[in-house]
């Protein structure tokens, strides 16, 4: 894949709706470690800095966002809402939304394995960008920059992508981050025949998760669920 030119990320910029003062900024964000341990030429930082202040940044601002948004929910709740916006997942589909896949500068290696469309490096470099925006123009930049991108999900009562449907965040997940397809394996049945009770293996290599259901299909997305929560949430 073809790396792009710091003159297209002005592109990028659009697809953002954010405008930055310091570009070198988004420069730095969109410096995977592949990329920059390949250069010899020149001192370049890679954006996993960038990434851990913006996986703190973000937390923080959807916390407040929640806590204004959602009043009378406790603590635990308030919790589980963001944990179903803040997870890898789902800055991975944000990412997607703008094709920061073509923008992210990744050594040989990671584009020859189709580094790009990884959920993990498209997260972690959305994380890096949330990151390059409140260090160019501080928290109540940041603070909107997040809002614009996240709220939709915050308003929908589902929140995120992944509650619907396990089955299919867990293959996407094995597919892309593994290479693998996920296994299913009814392991118990139990029960009259009016109330069936299904138990239901999750296999992801060596990794296994169950699922509890009154039908088979019920279980496998129990064990999806359950897999979700062990390996895509944060």
């Amino acid at each position: 894949m073809k790396q792009k030119s710091m003159t297209n990320y002005f592109e990028l910029e659009e697809k953002l709706e954010y405008k930055f003062d310091n570009p070198l900024l988004l420069k730095e964000a969109l410096s995977h470690s592949s990329f920059v341990n390949e250069q010899t030429e020149y001192f370049l930082n890679d954006n996993q800095r960038f990434e851990f202040l913006g996986d703190s940044i973000l937390s923080f601002v959807i916390s407040d966002i929640l806590m204004l948004q959602y009043s009378e929910m406790t603590e635990g709740d308030l919790s589980k809402k963001r944990a179903s916006l803040v997870n890898e997942f789902t800055l991975a589909k944000l990412a997607e939304e703008v094709e920061l896949g073509r923008y992210i500068m990744l050594g040989k290696g990671e584009i020859n394995t189709k580094g790009h469309k990884k959920n993990s490096i498209l997260s972690d470099t959305f994380e890096a960008i949330i990151a390059a925006v409140y260090k160019d123009k501080g928290i109540f930049a940041v603070f909107d920059f997040i809002k614009n991108r996240f709220s939709k999900l915050i308003e929908d009562s589902e929140q995120s992508a992944f509650k619907h449907d396990y089955k299919t965040v867990i293959q996407e997940y094995a597919q892309s981050e593994i290479g693998i397809i996920p296994e299913y394996q009814v392991i118990e049945e139990r029960g009259p025949a009016h109330r069936k009770e299904f138990k239901v293996a999750l296999k992801i290599g060596e990794f296994m998760t169950e699922g509890i259901g009154n039908s088979k299909k019920e279980a496998a997305q129990s064990a999806a669920q359950s897999a979700v929560e062990k390996i895509i949430k944060k």
